[in-house]
């Protein structure tokens, strides 16, 4: 009994510290009415999903990520970055007419998940040693991570729909989520400089 709390511990503070900043990621992409709650929440689990099979792998494999590589994850959050930032400069009344346009809801559940996967380098760094310390207990810090993957997209919700905060989160989270992108973007890709720079 003992040994499976110290487990679920772990699981929550390895799963906390590592996702601390996907609450505010979250609250952004909630507070963007072009996507859906049920979007963001499908694409959070999707991403967060994707890390833990790709460590799971790794851990089963011996296999450990060289530096640099992880940072070409950024790519992703610049580029959506980037096309919310060019969709941002037209008139409100372009705005408008790009929001009648047709979309595939799955391509917005991707762009969530394909966030979370981006900034997710600190994931697999930490969830590819714990794994392949103990892969008996793989499946308890899945079903760990699963939970608390719920309760992180209750927090971002509840963050945009809060009396308070919600307000002001509702009225400049759209603006804000191509910059916050674009930023992430950049600071994840600046750990891919080894790749080019010698030592």
């Amino acid at each position: 009994m003992a040994q499976i709390i110290a487990t679920l511990g772990i699981g929550v503070v390895v799963f906390a510290s590592t996702n601390v900043d996907d609450i505010l990621l979250l609250s952004a992409f909630f507070s963007d009415p072009r996507y859906t709650p049920r979007q963001v929440i499908a694409g959070q689990f999707l991403g967060i999903a994707a890390l833990v099979g790709a460590s799971v792998l790794c851990a089963l494999l011996a296999i450990a990520i060289p530096p640099g590589w992880i940072g070409l994850l950024g790519i992703a959050p610049l580029v959506l970055g980037v096309r919310g930032l060019w969709r941002l400069r037209g008139s409100a009344k372009k705005d408008e007419s790009d929001e009648t346009r047709p979309v595939n809801p799955g391509s917005r559940v991707f762009e969530v998940a394909s966030i979370t996967i981006a900034n997710g380098g600190d994931n697999l760094g930490v969830y590819i040693p714990l794994f392949s310390r103990e892969p008996r207990l793989v499946p308890a810090y899945v079903v760990v991570f699963a939970v608390m993957t719920a309760v992180w997209c209750a927090a971002g919700y509840y963050l945009v729909n809060n009396p308070i905060l919600g307000t002001q989160i509702a009225r400049y989270g759209r603006i804000a989520l191509p910059f916050v992108l674009i930023g992430l973007g950049l600071w994840i890709l600046s750990s891919a400089l080894v790749l080019v720079v010698p030592s």
